[in-house]
């Protein structure tokens, strides 16, 4: 038997993240040859995901970091048809809604290799909030063969817009990652130690675990970093905030907040120290996509700091809230909810409107039926 060639494109950390379970259930089917790209988008990040979910990708493109998006697109647009010309898979698999995966999709476009689409279906409604991922998502579903969407309404918008292909609720693949990552630790865990020691000075405070680094909260992040020290200066709060190595992101939080005592600033978490904060913290607060959909796993109220949002379930059950920019605003909501704990419980019900952690075998058996 000829085993079909199945190409997995990873990019940024959140793609890997939520990739690593597919590829895994992916090289548990015997009729797949299973090969994995790396763009080089995020390289740090993306490598300790990939080292710690044990895989090693045949394909490394090593696009230089530090492009402006057109270069980034154009180099990553010549570098991917170069590697599809090279494996010639019979499908490709992309997530989400990064350069990465766009121009992935569209190299496939240009040799007929059809496309498998993870976590599609995802609409902001605005195509400027957030730009340009609201774009690349559009661009993707109008590329692809397979839209495996996290949601039923995610579902219903591709269904809605008539897509071409088959569309396939099947959970997130996030929480397959969770899942297996929370299995893992344990209170003695060695990975997680220098969070542990970070965390140990704010006994007693409500932990708000916080990520700020997306291209539309630059522009407000000098009011973003006064709210956070706002915040802090309560005295029964502190913030754990790991800086994105943006430096746009990073000088201004370093300058603003570097030496309060509630305050920890981190260098970005690898995932497993990502999970143990998720899990220990009281509140989130965040202008992050996943984080949206990771927190009420463990039952973690989230205010979301932008105007809207693509993924509406958290809103709509009650676990998020959207608190946009504004220092007041966000300092409010924080507020709001560190001096009621019955409103803070009310939002921290466990919900999972993004499966149960069976999404990536679901994906694994539809591409693995497609191809034969």
């Amino acid at each position: 038997m000829q085993l079909k060639r199945v190409l997995v494109v990873v990019g940024t950390r959140p793609e890997t993240i939520k990739l690593f379970p597919v590829i895994h259930a992916l090289q548990a089917c015997p009729a797949l040859d299973v090969v994995t790209c790396t763009t080089g988008q995020h390289r740090e990040m993306v490598d300790q995901v990939l080292a710690m979910a044990a895989i090693r990708p045949a394909v490394d493109l090593a696009i230089p970091a530090g492009l402006a998006l057109d270069r980034l697109s154009a180099a990553l647009m010549v570098a991917l048809g170069e590697a599809l010309d090279r494996v010639r898979p019979d499908l490709i698999v992309v997530q989400g809604d990064t350069v990465s995966a766009m121009t992935a999709a569209l190299a496939a476009l240009y040799r007929h290799i059809p496309v498998a689409h993870v976590e599609a279906g995802l609409r902001s409604g605005s195509l400027h909030d957030p730009c340009p991922e609201e774009g690349y998502r559009r661009i993707i579903t109008a590329l692809s063969t397979l839209h495996f969407a996290p949601t039923a309404a995610a579902a219903e918008t591709l269904r809605h817009e008539n897509v071409r292909g088959a569309v396939h609720l099947t959970g997130n693949t996030v929480i397959d990652a969770l899942a297996a990552i929370h299995r893992g630790l344990d209170p003695s865990d060695a990975r997680t130690a220098e969070l542990r020691g970070v965390l140990a000075r704010f006994g007693g405070l409500k932990l708000v675990f916080t990520t700020v680094h997306r291209r539309e909260s630059i522009a407000a992040l000098d009011g973003i970093a006064r709210a956070l020290r706002r915040i802090a200066d309560r005295g029964d709060a502190a913030i754990l905030l790991p800086v994105h190595p943006n430096p746009a992101v990073g000088a201004v939080i370093r300058a603003e907040l570097g030496s309060h005592p509630n305050i920890a600033l981190t260098e970005p978490l690898d995932y497993p120290n990502a999970v143990n904060a998720l899990s220990t913290c009281d509140l989130v607060l965040t202008d992050s996509g996943g984080l949206q959909e990771e927190a009420p796993f463990f039952g973690k109220p989230v205010l979301v700091m932008r105007d809207t949002t693509e993924r509406p379930e958290g809103i709509a059950a009650g676990t998020a809230k959207l608190v946009g920019t504004g220092e007041d605003g966000i300092v409010a909501a924080t507020a709001a909810l560190l001096d009621s704990p019955a409103r803070m419980a009310a939002m921290a019900m466990r919900h999972l409107p993004y499966g149960t952690g069976e999404a990536s075998g679901r994906i694994a058996s539809l591409i693995d039926a497609f191809l034969r």
